[in-house]
């Protein structure tokens, strides 16, 4: 402490000054303070008083007060067992006592033999518990460097050296990657069935471990502890903690050794070991018994236990394979006094036999449940669950005693039915049931159908005797008569029964089978009048199905006179047309073709000048009618609204097909004279003359439009003629007349541009494009046009500027982000194409197109991750439907694919790409049917968008292509490089 004080000079020179024994020098005795009251003394003070101590100055040395340590410089006495104030010391330094003999251990040095060497003595540093001075600092530092330089002389030697070494031992034990190198390269040449008939790896785990067996549980007997009571009366243990031996005694409840704290069995009682299983088993049972008898009623001895409730609580007791006995033993308990309470009640029978069926005690389950008879002679059930547990010929007996006891039971006689094996017998029982239940139309139904044809309906005639209320037994009579004995038992049946519509229903579809049409009609009529006169609603819905089952049946008359007689009940003036609009489509969803037609017919007759009415009659023709039912319908069409432009279109479309040219040219100049100067009639007339090569026709007709009714695409279509025609000279001239009038629109400039690129005339296309995007900054497709052309000659600086100008000018536009995207991609820049496509799908985050591309640009592992991203954001996008199609085609998932494919084109049909890629994944992985029903649904959609199909449909070397050439030649450029 002689140091520490020493620290402090300042405070221990004060201590000393006022101590009185301290001296500075010598330990002499301070003077006291001159003070007034001392007579006026004058003494000097001393010259140390309150200037810094000396140099190597120690308070207390001359007087020997150093060299002790106090309490407080060390803290409180600790115990080799307390826990260091490091919480979180490792183990073996958690005590005071570990860190002792830890810093013993450091102090010592390790003079054991094992520790020492001949040459070097013993391990270690020799001055390891001396101070580390300045001067060892740099005498390490001199030989750390003497050893560098003289390792750095040897190093290329010694590397050599070892190089060599390890190069000869990975030539005497090769690794198992070199090893197989060989069967690696070979890899390359395996095909692709040869690896999907590679095996998969099986369960490698030993047969223990892949079927472990189940633990077994052996309950221990009754006897087993009373024995061990008996010979464990008295015990002399040792307890490892108390260091005593403990004799529990007999009288006393003293714990067993080893910190039992429960009493010991029997060390309450005198008698210790004395425990009968037997009396606490009676015991039990007694109490049951108190506890049955308090449910039931002691004054009129009826059991007030639910009796249906027996059988769901059983349900819920009776164990399943492996359950517990005692649960099986409480229920058979409690259903014993059950049935002893009340021995009349079926179900407690019928449980107990069920209960020890499921036990696997089937004879007693067969017993039980005869007795139950016995006792409960008229219960059908009682009877039914015994004929099911006995065998064959004794489950007829059994029948046979029931039908005794219960000769109107209708299911006893099924049963017994059913148990005969021979179809003669079968029917001599129905026959004798019904001489006993005559009244039953369930067993005439099961007679009936076990007869022929002929002794059928002599049954039948009976059974509608015996049951005229019966609609069923009525209507099969019917069928199995011929055409005049069927109207009268149709007669006698809505006599019998005049409430219900099957027979009225059944009538006219007779009437109709037997070729009296007319008839079908009045009959529907009578039926609506009759059934309201007896008080019958008319339920419109329940008579539209019945209608959609006489369509199905072939009864089309029928159908179409139950929808006329039905359709407009209990309907509202106002909803009539959006109803029956919703009928029609309800019944095209349903199958019923004839039942949507008579919706549709009856709709005109009440609407007669709606077009769209007309329309969606036209479509139904057109979808699911023949030509001549879609062209007579178009006739009379556009008598009713001959301004409807889309009608007659639709007729010279019809009879074009057809290959009735004149016809269609026909219906167009009728169309003429009713739409005077209308564009959509003028361009149809033109298309139709085009397409069948009557190019000079077709030419006129465009001047007559040019001069008459001069729109945008009038010119549009002329210069498209000329182009595509090969007069490039007439259409850059019909070009630059039109974009006199029509500078706006962009479909002009696109054509001026193409006409340019086409003549190999760079500079005249980028001044048409530069142009027209002045003109129609909006038009994505001129900014794509221009962006492509500076691609192709090799500037793509320039093509980047105009992308990104096009950006600023159209913000949110996904075409043109997936044009940037895909430029710096073809340009090799994958990565910033990556971050282009980023950018792009903040800014316009639910685009199907980009989420689309987005997914091909990930690599193949995280393709499936991004889909569902794509997905989430645009679930009914048809190009995302599109992109997860051909990610499961590329995993060679064919079932999905084609599942994805066909979603795609149902939610977008007018998508040409999903036609195109759908025919490509048929090709290789479909059949010849298969192929050909794409290609019949794609011709029949007419897809006219996608960015593959448009430039294919739209390029002048095939504008004569139908859809199904166009499809192919699409499908014949697409490339699976996904």
């Amino acid at each position: 402490m002689a140091s520490a004080t020493a620290k402090q000079p300042a405070k221990t020179a004060g201590k000393a000054a006022s101590g009185g024994s301290g001296g500075a020098a010598g330990g002499a005795p301070a003077m006291p303070l001159a003070s007034p009251l001392m007579g006026g003394l004058n003494k000097k003070k001393k010259p140390f008083l309150g200037m810094a101590a000396p140099l190597g100055y120690v308070p207390g040395l001359g007087r020997g007060a150093t060299g002790f340590t106090t309490r407080s410089d060390i803290g409180p006495a600790r115990d080799a067992n307390d826990p260091v104030d490091d919480r979180h010391a490792p183990p073996g330094k958690r005590t005071v006592g570990d860190q002792m003999k830890k810093n013993q251990e450091e102090d010592e040095e390790d003079l054991n033999d094992t520790n020492y060497d001949e040459f070097n003595g013993y391990a270690g540093s020799l001055f390891s518990s001396g101070p580390y001075e300045k001067d060892d600092e740099e005498a390490d530092a001199i030989y750390a460097a003497l050893d560098k330089r003289m390792d750095e002389r040897r190093k290329e030697r010694r590397e050599l050296r070892e190089k060599e070494e390890i190069e000869k031992y990975r030539m005497e034990r090769p690794k198992i990657q070199q090893q197989f190198s060989d069967l690696k390269r070979k890899l390359a040449e395996v095909t692709e069935d040869e690896w999907l008939s590679i095996p998969e790896v099986g369960d490698a785990r030993n047969k223990r471990q892949r079927n472990p067996r189940h633990e077994k549980l052996t309950p221990v007997p009754d006897s087993f502890f009373a024995k061990h009571l008996q010979t464990g009366e008295n015990h002399t243990s040792v307890d490892p903690l108390q260091g005593v031996s403990n004799i529990p005694s007999p009288l006393t409840s003293t714990p067993f050794p080893g910190g039992l704290n429960t009493p010991y069995p029997g060390g309450m009682t005198p008698e210790a070991g004395e425990l009968d299983m037997r009396k606490i088993g009676q015991a039990r049972n007694t109490l049951m018994d108190m506890r049955l008898s308090q449910v039931s009623d002691s004054v009129s001895g009826q059991t007030v236990v639910d009796p249906k409730g027996y059988l769901t609580d059983l349900n819920s007791m009776i164990p399943t394979h492996g359950g517990d006995i005692s649960d099986i033993k409480k229920a058979r308990l409690l259903l014993k006094s059950v049935r002893e309470t009340n021995p009349h009640h079926p179900p407690a029978w019928i449980a107990s036999a069920r209960l020890e069926e499921v036990t696997g005690k089937l004879q007693v389950a067969r017993n039980l449940i005869m007795k139950g008879t016995e006792m409960c002679p008229k219960s059908e059930d009682v009877w039914l669950e015994a004929a099911r547990l006995q065998p064959g010929d004794t489950a007829k007996a059994v029948v046979a005693q029931a039908v005794r006891h219960l000769p109107q039971s209708v299911r006893i006689y099924i049963r017994a039915a059913e148990l005969e094996t021979d179809i003669r017998a079968k029917k001599r029982v129905l026959r004798k049931a019904l001489e006993n239940v005559s009244k039953s139309v369930r067993l005439w139904k099961i007679a009936v159908e076990l007869e022929e044809p002929e002794d059928a309906r002599i049954m039948l005639s009976r059974a509608v005797e015996c049951c005229p209320t019966s609609v069923e037994l009525w209507l099969a009579l019917a069928r199995l008569e011929t055409y005049e004995n069927a109207r009268r038992v149709l007669n006698k049946a809505r006599e019998n029964i005049p409430t219900d519509r099957h027979i009225w229903i059944t009538a006219a579809k007779l009437e109709e089978a037997n070729g009296n049409t007319q008839m079908v009609e009045k009959i529907i009529d009578r039926a609506i009048t009759s059934l309201r006169a007896n008080g019958v609603e008319i339920n419109r819905e329940q008579w539209i199905q019945d209608a959609e089952e006489c369509d199905k049946a072939g009864s089309v008359a029928t159908c179409q006179a139950v929808i006329r007689a039905v359709i407009g009940i209990g309907i509202e003036e106002e909803d009539c047309k959006h109803t029956w609009m919703e009928d029609a489509d309800s019944c095209v969803a349903h199958g019923a073709l004839e039942c949507a037609r008579a919706i549709y017919a009856h709709a005109l007759q009440v609407f007669p000048s709606k077009k769209s009415v007309w329309l969606r009659a036209a479509y139904f023709e057109k979808n699911h009618g023949t030509r001549e039912s879609l062209e007579a319908l178009l006739q009379r069409a556009v008598a009713h609204c001959p301004k409807a432009e889309v009608l007659w279109l639709m007729g010279a479309k019809s009879k074009w097909l057809a290959g009735d040219v004149p016809a269609a040219r026909s219906i167009l100049a009728l169309a003429f004279q009713a739409n005077p100067n209308s564009e959509e009639i003028w361009l149809a007339a033109v298309k139709l003359e085009s397409e069948n090569n009557e190019y000079e026709r077709a030419r006129r007709l465009l001047a007559k439009a040019r001069s008459s009714a001069p729109t945008a695409r009038v010119f549009m279509k002329s210069v498209r003629l000329e182009w595509v025609l090969g007069n490039i000279d007439a259409a850059h001239e019909l070009c630059t007349e039109a974009l006199k009038h029509y500078e706006d629109f962009p479909k002009l400039w696109m054509m001026r541009g193409q006409i340019e690129e086409q003549s190999e005339n760079i500079d005249k296309a980028r001044e048409a494009y530069n142009q027209g995007l002045k003109k129609c900054p909006h038009s994505m497709s001129l900014w794509l046009l221009l962006s492509r052309l500076e691609e192709r000659v090799g500037q793509l600086t320039r093509a980047r500027a105009i992308l990104e100008k096009a950006r600023l000018k159209n913000p949110q536009t996904p075409e043109i982000w997936l044009e940037s995207v895909r430029l710096e991609y073809r340009a090799g820049l994958k990565n910033i194409s990556n971050t282009l496509m980023a950018k792009a799908l903040q800014e316009c985050p639910n685009s199907g197109i980009l989420w689309a591309e987005a997914v091909f640009l990930e690599a193949r592992p995280q393709r499936k991750t991004k889909s569902v991203d794509a997905l989430k954001k645009c679930e009914h996008d048809p190009h995302v439907l599109l992109a997860v199609a051909k990610l499961f085609w590329s995993e060679r998932k064919i079932t999905k694919a084609r599942e994805w494919f066909l979603r795609t084109v149902k939610i977008e049909p007018d998508l040409g790409d999903a036609w195109a890629f759908f025919y490509k994944f048929e090709l290789q992985h479909g059949t010849e049917e298969q192929q050909q029903e794409v290609k019949k649904r794609c011709e029949n959609a007419e897809p006219r968008h996608g960015e593959l199909w448009c430039a294919e449909s739209k390029h002048v070397l095939n504008w004569q292509k139908n859809i199904g050439e166009i499809l192919v030649l699409v499908a014949s450029k697409i490339k699976n490089t996904f």
